[in-house]
């Protein structure tokens, strides 16, 4: 891996270049093994907190974990193309529009002793703005080079906090063009369903229950692009426990290995259909 600037990464996709690396202000990776048709994205991996923040939060580190997804960019790492985040939705939200990507207040509890000053936000909005470029100049290399490009939006949620039951795999659809992509969708919640899981945890996928895919990585895709489609994929967090703060590696390991054919035969048919 090695440390780029955010013109130089952009360099390297208009050039076609494969590559593995950090942004050279640490706050996202992005992988290019080979140039595909598909891209696997993991927006809120990140758990960096800058540290002359730690004062000012009100939030534990164990309160920001529980609303971050980790291990989402585990799940995808073995595909040739994959952006992820590094650093804590708590600092700044990659999946909000930028005038909301910096919280005041997360999950009901006010998040600052004192409001943030313009520098302070100024200097994480920077992170977020650069992040934006560079998915910018990957997708456009994307649907430039096959006419089409779908993407796989990686995320978690913390299903014990609902009071009734819920779908492992959730699919948000409500902000992209259903009418031509329904069996795209459709046929990727089914393959989710299908996954095998240790531990006896069932895997049951379903469409628009739990969350609709209201992020700003979506909506910027799909606003930007004609010809690609951004599955938002939520994972209930059943490969760990979520209150006690412990991973389930093995659980983390089978969705990984999995996803390895399941997602590539998804995306292969995808291409196929629409390109």
């Amino acid at each position: 891996m090695e440390r780029l600037t955010i013109q130089d990464i952009i360099k390297k996709i208009e050039a076609e270049e494969t590559f593995n690396a950090v942004s050279s202000d640490y706050s996202f990776t992005l992988k290019i093994s080979q140039y595909t048709h598909y891209v696997c994205g993991a927006i809120h991996d990140g758990h960096q907190f800058r540290k002359e923040l730690w004062d000012n939060c009100l939030h534990t580190e164990y309160e920001r974990w529980y609303e971050e997804d980790p291990e989402t960019k585990n799940m995808i790492a073995s595909h040739p193309i994959v952006i992820a985040g590094m650093d804590s939705r708590f600092e700044y939200d990659l999946n909000r529009a930028p005038e909301v990507a910096i919280y005041d207040d997360a999950w009901g509890k006010q998040l600052w002793k004192t409001p943030l000053s313009i520098e302070e936000k100024n200097k994480s909005l920077a992170k977020h703005d650069a992040f934006y470029k560079v998915v910018q100049a990957l997708i456009n290399k994307i649907e430039s080079k096959f006419g089409v490009c779908i993407v796989y939006d990686m995320h978690s949620y913390n299903w014990k906090r609902w009071n009734r039951e819920v779908p492992t795999w959730n699919l948000g659809t409500a902000n992209v063009d259903n009418n031509r992509f329904i069996n795209a969708i459709k046929s990727w919640s089914s393959s989710l369903s299908e996954l095998q899981l240790p531990n006896g945890i069932k895997s049951t996928s379903k469409i628009n229950d739990t969350f609709q895919g209201n992020g700003y990585f979506l909506k910027f895709i799909s606003k930007n692009f004609n010809n690609t489609l951004v599955l938002a994929t939520e994972i209930a967090k059943v490969y760990c426990d979520e209150y006690n703060y412990i991973m389930f590696p093995e659980v983390v390991a089978a969705v990984e290995l999995q996803l390895r054919q399941k997602l590539v035969n998804h995306a292969n048919a995808f291409y196929e259909n629409h390109k």
